[in-house]
């Protein structure tokens, strides 16, 4: 395809080599899904994917958590949470925590929870080494910095475009 124009800055619709895209999103959705297969398959052995690894790691970082408190912590939507806490509590690995306000629902691990979260801890290390390995741990840094950066951006952009949503809606 030929490059698109528009200002002074030069847009181009076709992939690079690598086969990756020039759109970021795409691109870190892309990326995202190869590096969250690598970690699903190291962790296979622990009955875990690595999306239900992070949570059940904030839960036992936290001890119990709501499901706000996960939202926030692991940037994550409610209903991709809510899917996941439903198989982990199915399964046995986390269970509901009583809060004084009844109205917020707790989670805590279970020992089963505990042991599973003992046996997929050296299971990720495994594939965290793997990816470092590739990539470099200085190069892993500078990565993780402008990626802190761009998360930084986007959740400071989603906010001020809620904002204005909300004051422009007619007062009632």
């Amino acid at each position: 395809m030929k490059p698109m124009t528009g200002g002074s800055a030069k847009l181009t619709t076709r992939p690079d080599r690598a086969g990756l895209s020039p759109c970021v999103c795409n691109t870190l959705r892309m990326v995202t899904r190869v590096v969250t297969q690598l970690y699903d398959d190291c962790l296979r052995p622990s009955g875990l994917r690595v999306t239900q690894f992070s949570i059940v790691a904030m839960i036992a970082r936290l001890g119990e958590a709501s499901l706000k408190q996960l939202e926030e912590e692991l940037a994550i939507d409610q209903t991709t949470l809510t899917r996941s806490l439903v198989l982990l509590e199915r399964d046995g690995v986390i269970e509901r925590a009583s809060h004084p306000d009844g109205r917020i629902k707790a989670m805590r691990l279970t020992a089963k929870g505990r042991r599973t979260l003992e046996v997929a801890r050296p299971l990720w290390a495994q594939a965290q080494g793997k990816v470092l390995r590739e990539l470099g741990t200085k190069a892993w840094a500078d990565a993780q910095r402008r990626l802190t950066r761009l998360h930084h951006v986007a959740i400071q952009k989603r906010r001020l475009g809620r904002e204005r949503r909300r004051s422009s809606l007619p007062k009632v």
